[in-house]
């Protein structure tokens, strides 16, 4: 089997999971080399890893020709410069989520990716790759439930995370609760329904962090959809859940209804004590989606060994980035948005 050597820039908390992943469970990746600007994260993951090439200029690391492909874990706002450059330079390139925040600075991406068609391009959507998203794929392709008339969408960060946000947007731009996490919802509405969204309208509110107004961060906030068929979706998406990780998905149909991970378990554990009975809930997203992110890491090196298409593309990244930024627009103008 052809190993892949990979090149990570940007190991924060979401880097280095991606980094502990690849050395650990996908045999067809070797982290040939790891990029950051924080000297303690180059020495964190030198001493976890033994990685052999350590850089904290980006561009030194793709003058490396050893390397086959490049993973993109940096803040939002360096995605679509990086991703061009490394297509540039001649890599195989995969990028979490958001591809970038503007649309002019996506498709000036697109275009660079359109040019170097032999390269492949991913983007870091890993909730498709989850075992229980799948099965409810399955079942809507199937006919399970009919034809598809709402989804519902809860994505909350644990409370636990919430003052290290408040730090960090004081001085970096996220691209705003939807297009930061909101996105991941959008781009699962468009995946179940395989329908375009037409109009938005968002609202949002800072309660625990009123700070937040200042540098135009939201700390919960929600929108109603209208999709091209006239399905309807609902999110909600929030930096402050006391109980843990939460995500869930409903989905109603003509025929039926699922939900996926009505309730952020944990595992199958259940205490009882003195204080009642009790459900242990997940308290991030490597635990609740671990085995996703493994599985993502697998189809990308499978699609570059095989000369395969890739699962999710730039285009996936275009469209969800323009439902995510008409939001915001939304919520700035407190109006009914039209998604272009």
């Amino acid at each position: 089997m052809k190993t892949i050597k990979v090149g990570l820039v940007g190991l924060g908390r979401l880097g280095f999971s991606h980094a502990k992943n690849i050395v650990q469970k996908v045999p067809q990746m070797e982290l040939a080399a790891v990029c950051s600007v924080v000297p303690e994260e180059l020495e964190r993951a030198k001493s976890a890893f033994n990685t052999p090439n350590l850089y904290s200029d980006y561009n030194e690391m793709l003058a490396n020709k050893d390397l086959d492909a490049i993973m993109i874990a940096s803040p939002s706002g360096f995605h679509c410069q990086q991703i061009q450059e490394a297509i540039i330079a001649g890599f195989h390139v995969f990028c979490e989520k958001p591809i970038g925040l503007t649309e002019d600075e996506i498709n000036k991406t697109i275009q660079v990716i359109k040019q170097h068609p032999n390269q492949k391009f991913m983007l870091g959507f890993m909730r498709r790759f989850d075992e229980s998203y799948q099965y409810a794929k399955e079942l809507i392709n199937q006919g399970e439930i009919g034809e598809i008339t709402v989804i519902r969408c809860y994505g909350i960060d644990p409370s636990s995370g919430l003052e290290s946000f408040v730090n960090f947007s004081k001085n970096n731009n996220s691209g705003g609760i939807f297009a930061d996490m909101a996105i991941h919802d959008i781009d699962l509405i468009r995946w179940f329904t395989s329908q375009e969204v037409t109009q938005v309208w968002a609202l949002g509110k800072n309660a625990a962090y009123p700070e937040l107004d200042e540098v135009g961060e939201i700390e919960t906030g929600s929108a109603m959809m209208e999709l091209e068929n006239g399905a309807m979706a609902l999110l909600v998406t929030g930096r402050n859940a006391a109980h843990g990780y939460h995500v869930e998905t409903e989905i109603i149909g003509t025929k039926g209804m699922l939900r996926i991970g009505e309730s952020p378990d944990k595992n199958l554990v259940t205490i009882y004590n003195e204080h009642g009975k009790i459900r242990p809930c997940s308290q991030n997203f490597p635990e609740r989606f671990g085995p996703a992110f493994v599985n993502e890491m697998t189809a990308f090196s499978n699609c570059v060994i095989n000369d395969t298409p890739s699962p999710i593309t730039e285009i996936d990244g275009l469209k969800a980035t323009k439902i995510a930024n008409a939001c915001q627009e939304s919520f700035n103008t407190k109006k009914l948005t039209s998604v272009n």
